[in-house]
């Protein structure tokens, strides 16, 4: 179709096969106009599985609403479409191949290019290769686990971490890319993740990390399992951007997260007198932000976090962020974490998930819910789960003025937040086709370290307590409880 639509250039990975950050970086060092990149992401694949096709702009991210909704448009008008039917590409033999297409066209160019190399020397002009290659092959070896999920990430993980930087080939695993993902749900989360998780239960290895199936969201834990949660390694990457060399010459001019993602990040922010930029969910809401030279990190709770380097979330990097970090402290991860609490203090946050639902139920659900919250008598009402009293002080339907361009986009979640700083998010998604799903978040902040080891569920089944009495979700979707839990 490219071909008989007059594309004159087409790069493609060896064997069909690029990271989402790859597609990033790809774009921004040739100057394409853009990419169109065909995944799963992080839902299971395969003929009765998710199918995605996504398009990314000439900045390498994410297509703009107005981009995307032109698409909309324009797509409801085909009548007719033109294919060169008899067109065959060799897409496992690396090197340039032309056509001769007989038609008013150019000939037709295709490139098959190397999925790693030129991401890989891009990842060279970030980090300091030399001090994890150190840590991962000196004398006090660390010792890691990498699932790449059967996804994408396979041949990045053995040829960055393995052949690069130097980690036992063994150290990897689940890196044959598969159309079905071996029948699993490629989603780095504690739910699904579950090979890398025993496995660290173990104590035998000190880092972990999986990665999702195009490669642009990740998971980190330490030894015995220790889990990162997502809003806290984004805080903590943030605190030590000074240990990755590219920070420490381009300089940190802001943080970017989404609304639902904890507030751990603004912590960082205040400390470092830097200014953090609360946006929707999507990363394509990150790209003004980074283009106009406002933003050098971003992050979402969704396990996604990257940088101005490129513009996708991007799992390797992040990755790299985290080795880079342990090997300028010499400290194990769940130190790392541990310190970052005693000095910020720690979020407790929860993210439950209610899948597959009817979307009229959920679209009464959220329509009643927003009626309640945001009138002005539910300002200063209180809720008493036990011992606990929380107030609220403040709420609304979230909306996002974009800074750049002053575009506004509404109704982006409804936000609750109580007077000792607690939030109940919560959020339609629109992700999981052709069933809806509601996201309910919860955050409470513990200042004293005293408070540090309790489990995130217990500290925060009062919220929770309240945020189901108020949607009345579970009476009105027949639900005992939610499909996923992170």
């Amino acid at each position: 179709m490219a071909a008989a639509n007059g594309i004159g250039r087409l790069i493609i990975g060896q064997n069909g096969i690029l990271s989402t950050p790859a597609v990033s970086c790809i774009i921004r060092k040739i100057k394409a106009a853009g990419g169109i990149i065909l995944t799963a992401s992080h839902c299971p694949g395969g003929p009765g599985g998710e199918f995605g096709v996504k398009f990314n702009v000439a900045n390498g991210g994410p297509a703009p609403d107005v981009v995307s909704d032109k698409i909309y448009q324009i797509s409801k008008t085909i009548e007719e479409y033109a294919i060169c039917p008899d067109l065959r590409i060799d897409l496992s033999r690396l090197g340039r191949q032309e056509f001769d297409l007989e038609n008013k066209f150019k000939p037709f160019r295709v490139e098959i290019v190397d999925p790693v190399d030129i991401y890989l020397n891009l990842l060279r002009t970030i980090f300091d290769f030399n001090a994890i290659k150190s840590l991962l092959t000196g004398p006090s070896q660390l010792k890691i686990r990498i699932d790449a999920m059967h996804g994408v990430m396979g041949p990045y993980v053995r040829k960055v971490l393995c052949d690069e930087l130097g980690a036992p080939a063994n150290s990897a695993i689940n890196c044959v890319p598969l159309e079905d993902f071996g029948g699993q749900h490629p989603d780095p989360n504690l739910t699904y993740a579950t090979t890398l998780l025993e496995a660290m239960k173990g104590g035998e290895y000190g880092f972990g990390a999986a990665f999702d199936a195009d490669g642009d969201r990740y998971m980190i834990l330490g030894q015995n399992g220790f889990f990162v949660s997502p809003s806290d390694s984004l805080a903590i990457i943030a605190a030590n951007l000074s240990c990755i060399p590219y920070f420490r010459q381009m300089g940190v001019r802001g943080f970017g997260r989404s609304m639902p993602t904890s507030t751990a990040l603004d912590r960082v922010a205040k400390s470092m007198k830097v200014p953090v930029y609360e946006t929707p969910a999507g990363w394509r809401f990150f790209s003004n932000l980074m283009d106009s030279g406002r933003c050098s990190l971003c992050g979402e709770e969704s396990f996604g976090t990257g940088s101005d380097h490129l513009r996708e979330k991007d799992g390797l990097w992040a990755v790299l962020v985290w080795l880079s970090i342990i090997a300028a402290r010499k400290q194990s991860v769940e130190e790392i974490v541990r310190d970052h609490w005693a000095k910020f203090g720690r979020h407790y946050y929860c993210r439950f998930d209610y899948e597959g639902l009817e979307p009229k139920t959920t679209y009464y659900i959220m329509r009643d819910l927003e009626a309640l919250v945001t009138d002005k008598s539910f300002i200063g009402q209180q809720f008493a789960v036990g011992s606990h009293v929380y107030s609220v002080a403040k709420t609304d339907s979230f909306e996002y003025v974009d800074p750049v361009d002053g575009t506004v986009t509404k109704k982006q979640g409804l936000r609750i937040i109580f007077s000792d700083a607690s939030r109940l998010i919560f959020r339609l998604s629109s992700s999981s086709g052709v069933r809806a799903t509601i996201r309910l978040y919860a955050e409470s902040y513990e200042r004293d370290p005293s408070g540090h080891d309790q489990e995130p569920q217990a500290v925060l089944s009062p919220l929770i307590a309240i945020a189901l009495k108020i949607s009345q979700i579970h009476e009105r979707t027949g639900r005992r409880g939610p499909t996923v839990i992170t």
